[in-house]
């Protein structure tokens, strides 16, 4: 597990833009932070859609803060290590849909897919937006290309109950 001067678990701020810890996996941490919102995701899919818009809003929001200050710490603009913003897109990615886990591993994976690939315009964004936004941004958009992804997924299936059954 990485460490860096200036970071600590046990500040509220950190803790969170370092994804309760899953940002210092020494390799893919983006992968690791995206893996660690799993959970908490999860339990959001059982909220209705208002209370679950309401949360990812307010995280994504709180994010550009929580993002900004873990970046000024580091002396890095999107370090690696943070990994908000990935629970922040994979929030974005499960928005209205049901609870159930076959959607929400694939969801998983087409997230990790649109964050890794960056796609134009995500790629657009990551390369021109600095700061707390600016790290945010670019997963809120992949989190979105991702949404549409499943609910095209979803739209189209009959039959499937494992994309839809909780």
């Amino acid at each position: 597990m990485r460490r860096f001067p200036g970071l600590s678990l046990a500040n509220p701020v950190d803790l969170l833009a370092l994804g309760f810890g899953s940002g210092l996996a020494p390799k893919a941490p983006g992968t690791f932070g995206t893996l660690a919102a799993v959970p908490l995701v999860y339990l959001m899919l059982w909220l209705d859609v208002t209370s679950y818009s309401v949360i990812t809003a307010v995280c994504a929001v709180l994010g550009i803060y929580i993002c900004r200050s873990a970046a000024d710490k580091m002396g890095v603009h999107d370090h690696p290590a943070i990994v908000w913003d990935e629970f922040v897109g994979l929030m974005f990615t499960m928005w209205a849909l049901p609870a159930n886990l076959g959607l929400l591993v694939l969801g998983f994976l087409v997230f990790r897919i649109f964050d890794i690939l960056k796609p134009w315009p995500i790629s657009w964004l990551d390369k021109r937006l600095r700061g707390g936004s600016g790290i945010m941004l670019d997963d809120v958009l992949a989190g979105i290309a991702s949404n549409i992804v499943l609910q095209l997924i979803l739209a189209t299936q009959t039959g499937s109950d494992w994309l839809t059954a909780a």
